[in-house]
């Protein structure tokens, strides 16, 4: 299988690699916005560095891998479904409803499959918390507490072209809270503060974010995030039923010390961040994707799971802004609904 990657940045190139050991891959074609960045990769890997996108399109690919800039996703989605491939992106589609509801448009139209980089949906532990809510072994669940914690802001740039707290790194416990339970968010009551480095300020965005969701079974569920977990990367998930509790992410290297006198100290060696810490979780979402352009799976993450996660990332973004609580049947589904 001959695939086509897009975007040689920090995921670009751990998925590269991945790509590169799969016994399924015979050959792998990059390229980047900056061409001696994809030429470097590809030598370290033994991938074929091309000079454009056009290229890789012209280059007789069986399927798309895109890590390129956010503001890309869309557009090469697009492109890749006319060209009837398989398409791989990491979240998101896009930034926004319109430009997520019209790429979704386009691989329905094309028939072609998109699968969306949501990695947690391959981590062990949430993998084994979703079988025991299935399971039903906590019992009827009442309370879903989730936390993703960065250990320190990303460069200033980044951020107005990030799409916010919400939608940028939020969207991922939206997407494993409904993987989880299985249920789906009916409304939410979202706040946030700026009150970090001057930065998120000038961005119109906040480095502390929490916000209150409720299921359509009446579960509660509560997702807080921050850009400013000095004692490194933090991403949790509590279950609690009326039978049992579970914990996901809480291991010997999550950057969390007990005040009790006999409880855990410090970690040793906390996550650093995202690519140690769901380091197998990515082999595998890249691995699944392989499968399913073989034919050998269903996809398991479309685009309409992203779609889902977005929309309550939309809700949350609203509900700060407007300090209310904002019920789902507020965010659009379709274009016909804007």
């Amino acid at each position: 299988m001959r695939i086509g990657l897009i975007g040689t940045g920090r995921i670009g190139t751990f998925h590269s690699t991945a790509l590169v050991r799969n016994a399924e891959v015979s050959s792998l074609v990059i390229a980047d916005v900056d061409a001696a960045r994809a030429a470097d990769l590809a030598a370290r890997t033994g991938a074929t560095a091309v000079s454009s996108v056009d290229e890789v399109f012209a280059a007789g690919v069986d399927a798309v891998v895109i890590t390129a800039a956010t503001s890309a996703h869309a557009v090469l989605i697009a492109r890749a479904a006319r060209a009837g491939l398989p398409v791989f992106c990491e979240k998101p589609i896009a930034l926004d409803l319109p430009g997520t509801l019209a790429a979704l448009a386009e691989v329905e139209a094309a028939g072609t499959v998109l699968q969306l980089g949501f990695q947690r949906r391959f981590d062990a532990g949430y993998t084994a918390a979703r079988e025991a809510v299935r399971a039903g072994r906590l019992g009827r669940l009442h309370t879903v507490r989730a936390v993703t914690s960065d250990p320190a802001p990303p460069p200033a740039a980044y951020l107005p072209l990030s799409g916010g707290l919400y939608r940028d790194c939020l969207v991922h416990d939206f997407d494993i809270l409904r993987w989880v339970t299985g249920r789906e968010v009916t409304e939410v009551y979202a706040t946030g503060s700026d009150l970090g480095p001057v930065m998120f300020r000038e961005a119109g965005d906040v480095d502390t974010a929490a916000a209150v969701l409720t299921l359509d079974d009446g579960t509660l569920a509560t997702a807080t995030a921050t850009r400013c977990n000095g004692a490194g990367y933090d991403v949790r998930m509590e279950l609690a039923g009326e039978l049992d509790q579970l914990g996901v992410g809480t291991d010997e290297r999550t950057p969390l010390t007990s005040a009790e006198p006999t409880g855990p100290a410090a970690p040793v060696k906390p996550w650093p961040g995202f690519l140690e810490r769901f380091a197998p979780a990515y082999e595998a979402e890249l691995a699944a994707f392989v499968d399913v352009v073989r034919g050998e799976r269903t996809n398991p993450c479309d685009g309409h799971e992203a779609l889902h996660a977005l929309r309550i990332a939309e809700a949350c973004e609203l509900s700060r802004r407007e300090r209310r609580l904002v019920r789902m049947t507020e965010i659009p589904e379709s274009p016909a609904e804007e």
